[in-house]
């Protein structure tokens, strides 16, 4: 796939996991990649690891910096072609124990602040007579959760909703919108999320990659990032409002593989 002619918005690709491994893969693929994070360094030095990269700073929560952010890549780079919605925090709470405080923040970084870009993104389009694609990343918690990730998941529901609602809505403009939904995908940083609820982190991704996928290696995030560039580029050109899920195989079986060897 070549996406030399597209500029690319990638949302939280300075850290760790799926945002990196998207910036990286649309990367080789030839896009300019935009990488956003809240803190202009890092956004700077993910930037820098990337051919054709650039780097700009945005709260996704701040409405005021959102709004300079397009503004300021409206002169930079003109029309942006795609948006990857990546930026997201998890929570590992029971509901009933969800403070109002968390509740709120979960749901401005992640359902809020999907709304609100994608907005801009396709505005921008509409107004440059321009088509264009926007990718949310969800989750396999859309499909089956556990115990602790009922907020999460219905967050990441909510994304799904705006996912098919707005691809609806955005296709007379030729813009597409499709989501990403990914399993689980290693880093050494979610061992700690993972003690939440497992005594031995280590050994649960041992566990979940041998037990729990049809397919038993550990999903990459630059595996992410392939779909993705899928979904930017122009052989998905009559896909949206689709969710696709990238969890070798998870969601897909009604038993774990123990349950049933022979």
């Amino acid at each position: 796939m070549n996406l030399s002619n597209k500029n690319i918005l990638v949302t939280g690709a300075a850290g760790f996991g799926v945002g990196n491994g998207v910036a990286v893969a649309l990367s080789k693929m030839g896009a300019r990649v935009i990488v956003n994070a809240r803190d202009l360094e890092q956004a700077q030095e993910a930037a820098n690891k990337l051919p054709n990269a650039i780097a700009i700073a945005a709260d996704i929560t701040n409405e005021t910096q959102v709004d300079a952010m397009f503004a300021t890549l409206a002169k930079q780079v003109g029309v942006i072609h795609g948006l990857v919605n990546n930026a997201g925090i998890g929570l590992s709470k029971e509901a009933h124990e969800v403070t109002n405080e968390e509740f709120d923040n979960l749901y401005n970084i992640d359902v809020r602040a999907v709304w609100k870009l994608s907005k801009l993104f396709a505005n921008q389009l509409i107004e440059s007579n321009s088509e264009g694609s926007i990718i949310n990343i969800s989750s396999v918690h859309t499909s089956a959760t556990i115990s602790k990730y009922a907020v999460y998941a219905s967050a990441k529901r909510a994304v799904e909703g705006l996912t098919m609602g707005m691809a609806v809505e955005l296709g007379k403009h030729n813009i597409r919108v499709n989501a990403v939904a990914p399993g689980y995908v290693h880093a050494e940083q979610n061992l700690k999320l993972i003690k939440t609820f497992a005594d031995d982190p280590e050994l649960w991704v041992e566990h979940h990659t041998k037990d729990y996928q049809s397919l038993p290696f550990e999903i990459q995030a630059e595996d992410c990032g392939n779909v993705v560039g899928f979904l930017v580029s122009e052989f998905s050109r009559a896909v949206t409002g689709q969710v696709i899920y990238v969890d070798n195989g998870t969601t897909s079986m009604l038993y774990n593989n123990s349950f049933i060897e022979k």
